[in-house]
């Protein structure tokens, strides 16, 4: 069984995949950090990139220069689809693999999860089972990325516009959980139990 895991800047999706990383056993892929790296070690991916970004996209080191990519990809979001197309195609099939080579391993859990900003926008649910959504009051949201970006109310506001409403998500995903600083336990409690774990 796979599950997908999705949310707004700020609410609160990786806390709900730590939770079920550490309190219930569910490995979960993160597609964030997992793209990270794909960008420095894949191929295709550096390709892409270059030819769409241009050079200054990596580092002298061969690091991606975040700064110079987030610059192209918040600008409209045109851009951003182009982007989505050179990396969401690699990370999908690394997804895969991950979870097909856990299918296979001593210690195969019932349920893999997969965390992803854009799960329905980069079609990453066809990947999975099941989806859940989580959503927090807005403004919580604003506070708890402020606070871990060091960002400005404005500047996520703007990058909240344009994302994927919490509503939107909900319609979509098989399940929500409201992230307000209440112990979310009982709703994933209900929410694992609903797909069989």
């Amino acid at each position: 069984m796979k599950i997908g895991i999705t949310g707004g800047i700020g609410s609160g999706k990786s806390y709900i995949a730590d939770i079920l990383r550490r309190d219930y056993g569910i490995p979960v892929y993160d597609c964030d950090r997992e793209a990270k790296r794909l960008n420095v070690e894949s191929a295709a991916i550096r390709e892409g990139l270059i030819s769409t970004v241009g050079e200054a996209v990596y580092n002298s080191d061969g690091s991606l220069n975040r700064q110079h990519l987030a610059a192209y990809l918040f600008n409209n979001k045109e851009n951003a689809v182009r982007i989505n197309a050179i990396v969401h195609p690699v990370v999908a099939d690394d997804f895969v693999r991950w979870a097909d080579g856990r299918d296979h391993a001593s210690d195969t859990p019932a349920i893999v999860a997969m965390e992803s900003a854009i799960l329905f926008e980069s079609g990453f649910n066809r990947l999975v089972d099941r989806t859940i959504t989580v959503v927090a009051p807005t403004e919580l949201c604003i506070q708890r990325a402020c606070q871990r970006d060091n960002a400005d109310a404005e500047a996520i506001r703007r990058r909240i516009a344009m994302q994927m409403t919490g509503d939107e998500r909900a319609r979509l995903a098989d399940f929500t959980i409201m992230n307000d600083g209440s112990d979310v336990h009982p709703q994933l409690d209900k929410i694992l139990a609903a797909i069989g774990a």
